[in-house]
């Protein structure tokens, strides 16, 4: 299930599992993208259309898409978004924290859940190498991909600790050129089909962390321990 396959990352790594014969769940609110998605494999794709902020009504649209799939190995949640704000516009703020972390919660919650009354599973979600630190230019986006890299490494500790055998893996890219990468400086873009091939073999791998592409990993690290005096310059 790819939740939020109505265009970028999610969209090329739905076509991409249908292509590898797996049957796809695919979500997302513009209806008339998954129907035209849908449409190119009517026999491998189920979806449903709706807003994932809309959580009052999520579990019973993804319960209604498992029935439709006839089971559920795999939750890639793909939906999420980021603005820059340097103005501070509280909406602007306000918007990202109710689908990064509000909508992401409830996300994730339903499919450990889902996983743990199954036996196994596993859960992984598109967070961002931005949440490792504070970002003046986007202070919301990076502060709720912070939550989500920590929310699932929380569920991760839960799902070994509790013995589910579910695994939790972290996809952290860097840019991706979808209309979602909409920082001013840009460096080592990956095409959306590569960023998709290399999550699709972290997903077979099992891994905790995908880096998108590899190279992020370094520069993670470097992010990561950078000193706090030269984090506040750049």
């Amino acid at each position: 299930m790819i939740i939020g396959a109505t265009s970028g990352i999610g969209r090329a790594l739905a076509q991409l599992l249908v292509s590898e014969g797996y049957t796809v769940g695919i979500t997302g609110r513009r209806e008339e993208l998954l129907l035209e998605l849908a449409a190119t494999d009517p026999d491998q794709y189920r979806f449903r259309s709706f807003d994932v902020t809309d959580t009052a009504n999520v579990t019973i649209h993804l319960e209604e898409l498992v029935l439709a799939m006839g089971g559920l190995d795999t939750v890639v949640i793909s939906a999420g978004g980021g603005d820059v704000n340097r103005s501070l516009d509280f909406e602007v703020e306000h918007r990202m924290i109710a689908l990064n972390v509000e909508a992401f919660t409830c996300l994730a919650d339903w499919a450990f859940n889902y996983f743990k009354r199954q036996g196994h599973g596993q859960l992984a979600a598109i967070t961002s190498v931005a949440g490792i630190r504070g970002s003046r230019q986007a202070p919301a986006y990076s502060a709720t991909k912070a939550y989500q890299i920590t929310y699932l490494e929380g569920l991760r500790q839960k799902a070994r600790k509790e013995r589910t055998g579910i695994v939790i893996t972290d996809i952290c890219p860097g840019f991706v050129d979808t209309p979602a990468a909409k920082s001013p400086a840009r460096f080592w873009v990956a095409p959306v089909p590569k960023a998709a091939t290399q999550i699709y073999q972290g997903l077979r791998k099992q891994r905790h962390i995908i880096y998108v592409t590899r190279r992020w990993r370094m520069v993670a690290w470097l992010y990561r321990w950078l000193p706090n005096w030269l984090h506040e310059r750049m």
